[in-house]
């Protein structure tokens, strides 16, 4: 499975393409941050069966959607814009390329799981919860990668009603949809 750094140069590499406000504010490549040599949610989520064939095209709009999530909040590895206002603008144009991404594969359930994601993340940065909204997309790569079940939708009404126990029953779920011990699952 490639790792979490072979995601941000991968990005970084289309969005140059892209061209435009994204590849004007590109980090140099000698200047990505290098995260853990470990897989990151859009690779867990591009492993996963549902995105056999295309794993590629996955990882990329999933890596758009959590540059775009990064950039909301503070912390962007690819694109890094000197203003503020730019970056949540960016970021919001991130989002939009990813879920345009996505809209053209067809595939509506993992457009759900991802309104999901980006509202929860953004439910949990409000409540100043980092260690939710890591679990958030953990969660939502599982379910992204091989399909959603109860047990994820319990623990999402758990993040909604910012429930203490929200974090922990994300991350049980999101191992249990990645090892096939899910309790009737919806794709």
């Amino acid at each position: 499975m490639r790792s979490a750094a072979d995601g941000l140069v991968t990005l970084r590499e289309a969005l140059r393409k892209e061209g435009g406000a994204l590849a004007r504010a590109l980090v140099d490549r000698s200047e990505l941050v290098d995260p853990a040599p470990a897989p990151g949610p859009s690779q867990v989520a591009a492993g996963g069966p549902r995105a056999r064939g295309r794993a590629g095209e996955y990882e990329l709009l999933l890596e758009m959607i959590l540059e775009g999530v990064r950039l909301h909040y503070g912390d962007p590895r690819v694109v890094v814009p000197e203003d503020s206002d730019l970056a949540l603008l960016l970021g919001d144009q991130l989002y939009a390329l990813g879920l345009s991404r996505l809209a053209a594969l067809g595939d509506v359930d993992a457009t759900a799981e991802l309104a999901d994601v980006i509202s929860l993340v953004a439910q949990a940065h409000a409540a100043g919860d980092p260690a939710l909204a890591d679990a958030v997309w953990e969660a939502g790569a599982a379910a992204v990668g091989w399909g959603s079940s109860a047990e994820l939708e319990d623990a999402k009404s758990l993040a909604r009603a910012q429930d203490s126990r929200a974090a922990s029953a994300l991350l049980r779920a999101a191992a249990a949809v990645r090892s096939g011990r899910w309790t009737s699952a919806r794709y």
